[in-house]
């Protein structure tokens, strides 16, 4: 669980800036559609940990939020981009 967690955790960074970089709204799209997917991830294998005690949840809680929360600001980022894009040329896929 650990190295899928850190695995996944690194991911989400290595994505955004990615997407940071991205050559076209499509791929920025992609890219945060990655970064949003990496941090749900990360809910996934901390809620594991909690659930198997591994760790207390009291340590475990504060990561699990902040995963939460990059998840929901990525899930919003990409709606926004996806919004501004198909009216900006009609389609973005």
């Amino acid at each position: 669980m650990a190295n899928q967690l850190a695995k996944s955790g690194t991911s989400v960074g290595a994505n955004y800036r990615a997407a940071c970089k991205a050559r076209s709204r499509a791929e920025f799209i992609a890219k945060i559609g990655v970064v949003e997917e990496e941090a749900d991830e990360c809910i996934y294998w901390l809620t594991l940990v909690i659930e198997s005690n591994m760790l207390k949840k009291e340590i475990v809680e504060p990561l699990l939020k902040e995963a939460g929360e990059i998840t929901a600001i990525m899930a919003s980022s990409r709606k926004s981009a996806m919004k501004n894009c198909k009216s900006a040329i009609g389609n973005c896929k």
